[in-house]
């Protein structure tokens, strides 16, 4: 499925709404809180990285946008509990969600499988795929008690056919892209909440450089290209969109 042609952007298109950001601090994640909060959302910036967010929620402050907040959180080691102390502290500030994006990720080391270090798969899978889990879960009453919540995943091109090397990273966004359909299908007619995934594929960030060392950034998409469609699934203009995967490549 593709962004419709008939969709704009139009100032004030997100506000009043309530959306968290995982990985707000740097590449996709970064981008979309910027732009959320262009448009009037009051975005909640999750990351491990305090001084990263700080800058993001000084950009949004800067340039008059409605006040950010800042939830520092290390993926890799939060537990269940940590999640329901989540939704206590969001549910005590803001009562509803109306969006969630999942956009935190580890890439992992890039090797074969048999010299992949058994300690190094199971952090991956936890940032990429149990945090996803456990976050959803806990927070699933807030977006339930907004009025259109949104979820929106960000797997990846090897999430649709794995590649050599690309091991537990490869893995983790398949199981994330497959836990989005489960979702869809659980929720489809019984609340009034929907969640699609983006694969956004080559795209200009950090990560993107870690696998791709020796390749010019300036052939590479950047994270404000792949806005428009973030935007939209984040929108009331996607409300009937449940369960569909966009393939961001074939849109830029």
């Amino acid at each position: 499925m593709f962004l419709p042609d008939t969709f704009t952007i139009s100032d004030n298109l997100l506000k009043d709404k309530v959306i968290v950001v995982t990985g707000a601090g740097d590449g996709i994640g970064k981008e979309a809180a910027l732009t959320f909060a262009k448009l009037g959302a009051t975005v909640i910036l999750m990351g491990r990285t305090i001084a990263k967010l700080e800058m993001v929620y000084d950009e949004i402050e800067a340039a008059g946008n409605h006040e950010a907040a800042i939830y520092p959180i290390n993926f890799e080691g939060a537990v269940e509990k940590d999640y329901e102390d989540m939704y206590l502290k969001l549910n005590e500030e803001y009562q509803r969600l109306d969006g969630l994006l999942i956009n935190a990720a580890e890439l992992g080391a890039r090797t074969p499988i048999s010299n992949y270090d058994t300690e190094a798969w199971y952090k991956l899978m936890q940032v990429n795929l149990h945090s996803p889990f456990m976050m959803i879960k806990a927070l699933t009453p807030l977006l339930e008690a907004a009025e259109n919540a949104s979820v929106v995943t960000t797997t990846s091109s090897v999430a649709e056919k794995g590649r050599a090397y690309w091991g537990a990273y490869s893995v983790s966004k398949s199981a994330l892209r497959n836990l989005t359909e489960i979702l869809a299908d659980e929720w489809e007619g019984t609340n009034n909440v929907r969640i699609n995934s983006i694969n956004p594929g080559a795209t200009r960030t950090s990560m993107r450089a870690m696998a791709y060392p020796a390749e010019n950034p300036e052939t590479v998409v950047s994270a404000q290209k792949h806005m428009p469609l973030y935007t939209y699934l984040m929108s009331d203009e996607s409300t009937d969109v449940n369960g569909v995967h966009f393939d961001a490549k074939k849109l830029v």
